[in-house]
């Protein structure tokens, strides 16, 4: 970042900042006007290289376009972003009075961004790890261009340009002179959802995959079914959503739903990345795939629970190869995450099957024996071509694993974890912060804000296996009432920390930005709620 990149920001910030009315509200000791002032026109996330000027521009709404540099670099993807964004730019609620202007643009107002994609897309491209994301932006005048090199760099300059216009007071939209380059500080920046916990239903996941791509994330890691629920309903085998899911008629996730959602995300830049954790959080596994789970013993006899994944049979594997081939088939993107986290060993102790194979391998710890698991599913997965995702405990215990792997660290204690996971070489991903499933009074968003993944003890080529970090919201007490405002704009403080620069990381001068982020997310019909203390947006959730 440099000197006159936060010259280009602090001078937006002066330059357009609203200011609040402090007179005094019937007497009380308090002031009138939101406790945080908003800006206008600022992106968010902060871009890596950011100018800009109080000269600004009108866009002309009625005459506007996107235009090809190149009509045959062009493909669906950015065909339907144009679409898209148009509505996102100067849509807006015909019931909000303030934007019910007879405004009319001059004549020498900006009528269209031009676009260059240097590598012309296909139709069927997917976005994936190591794609390139970057673009340039530069507004001078009545003219812009958005330039990159890849269509999903297109797709987050366009994000930003939607960002940088704004409506002025006589109702006419505007933009500041700007040039931008930017590019994300890290390649994975994605958000776990649980989907089993509560059931969230295909248009609620949608909604959540556009805030994803407003807020410049890339990655949908969909954990998909745990103990409580199987909602996937596989091909397979069918009795495990049957007999697991709440609902197999309602509360399912078909395999039409599933690509439907794949190609939504797709089309936002979006990668897709389901886990189906084992051998622990499996409960819902075992109603419709007999023997898969470890039964529990009282002394000699069953006692009607099951624990894990029984690691000892032959069938186990089997099942898991059928299985994982059907997932590796319906889900396109290189990775899936294997879980690995949090399974109980007092189940197995108790199985006299599963402690005479302890002696027999010469076992002396149950860790071992997960291990032994672990080891066998990770062979099946390498086998069928997938990379894959674990939770840190399979590194931990010992597991060997794939030199793609990637490490996910989520307990306390992360700097230390991500120490020691780099050191082994290993890809690795931060969320241990990002847990939006925990709330709080006030704005908690700032201690998300403040988390740097690189405050760890390793050396430039250890932080170089850093690829990012996941925001997580675990389903225990969100479902499509709530998760949308529970996640939004909390989860924008997380999308800002991994794609902006390190140096970008004062929450103090990020709330303005937020504030105006939340409104421009309201505007766009997300509930998004307030996190900044008493404010207002001029166009409120379900209109004024």
């Amino acid at each position: 970042m440099t000197m006159s990149s936060f010259v280009g920001i602090i001078l937006l910030l002066i330059a357009v900042e609203i200011p609040g009315s402090f007179q005094h509200d019937r007497g009380h000791s308090k002031f009138r006007g939101p406790q945080v002032s908003q800006t206008a026109g600022t992106p968010w996330p902060m871009p890596l290289s950011y100018h800009t000027q109080a000269t600004f521009t009108y866009v002309d709404a009625g005459e506007f376009k996107f235009t090809d540099v190149d009509e045959s670099s062009s493909c669906s993807i950015l065909e339907e972003a144009y679409n898209r964004y148009f509505p996102l730019i100067f849509g807006r609620r015909p019931e909000t009075l303030f934007f019910k202007s007879s405004f009319k643009a001059p004549t020498d107002a900006m009528t269209e961004l031009m676009v260059k994609l240097e590598k012309p897309c296909k139709d069927t491209d997917y976005p994936m790890l190591e794609s390139d994301e970057s673009y340039t932006l530069d507004v001078n005048g009545n003219q812009a261009m958005l330039s990159a090199s890849e269509i999903w760099g297109v797709l987050r300059g366009l994000e930003t340009f939607s960002q940088i216009v704004y409506q002025s007071n006589d109702g006419g939209f505007v933009v500041n002179n700007t040039q931008i380059v930017d590019k994300p500080r890290f390649n994975h920046r994605g958000m776990l959802l649980d989907t089993s916990r509560h059931f969230i239903s295909v248009p609620i996941l949608m909604t959540n995959l556009d805030a994803l791509a407003q807020n410049k994330f890339n990655v949908f890691h969909w954990h998909i079914v745990d103990d409580q629920s199987f909602p996937f309903e596989s091909s397979t085998f069918p009795n495990l959503s049957e007999q697991g899911a709440y609902d197999p008629e309602t509360h399912v996730y078909t395999q039409t739903d599933i690509k439907n959602i794949i190609e939504y995300a797709r089309m936002r830049g979006i990668r897709v990345v389901p886990e189906f954790d084992s051998p622990g959080h499996t409960s819902s596994w075992g109603y419709g795939q007999p023997d898969l789970l470890t039964k529990c013993y009282t002394g000699s006899q069953p006692n009607g629970q099951f624990g894990p994944v029984n690691p000892v049979p032959n069938s186990t594997y089997v099942f898991l190869k059928s299985f994982f081939t059907e997932i590796a088939q319906l889900f396109p993107d290189h990775y899936m995450h294997l879980g690995g986290d949090e399974v109980s060993f007092a189940c197995w102790q108790s199985n006299p099957e599963i402690t005479s194979f302890m002696k027999k391998m010469g076992y002396t710890s149950y860790s071992q024996i997960e291990e032994y698991y672990m080891q066998n599913l990770l062979n099946i997965v390498g086998g069928l071509g997938k990379g894959y995702q674990i939770w840190q405990e399979v590194i931990d215990n010992g597991a060997k694993v794939r030199a793609d792997t990637v490490v996910e660290v989520w307990k306390a204690g992360w700097e230390a974890e991500m120490e020691k996971v780099t050191k082994l070489g290993y890809k690795t991903l931060l969320s241990t912060c990002w847990y939006l499933n925990y709330i709080s009074y006030g704005s908690d968003w700032m201690a998300y804000y403040g988390c740097e993944p690189f405050n760890f003890n390793g050396t430039d080529a250890q932080k170089q296996l850093i690829q990012g970090g996941e925001t997580c919201m675990w389903g225990e007490y969100v479902d499509g009432t709530n998760v949308i405002s529970r996640l939004w704009p909390r989860a924008s403080a997380v999308g800002e920390r991994l794609w902006s620069a390190k140096e970008i990381n004062s929450a103090f001068l990020a709330q303005s930005r937020l504030t105006e982020h939340r409104c421009r997310m309201v505007r766009r019909g997300f509930q998004a709620e307030p996190i900044t203390g008493p404010g207002f947006c001029r166009e409120e959730f379900g209109g004024v």
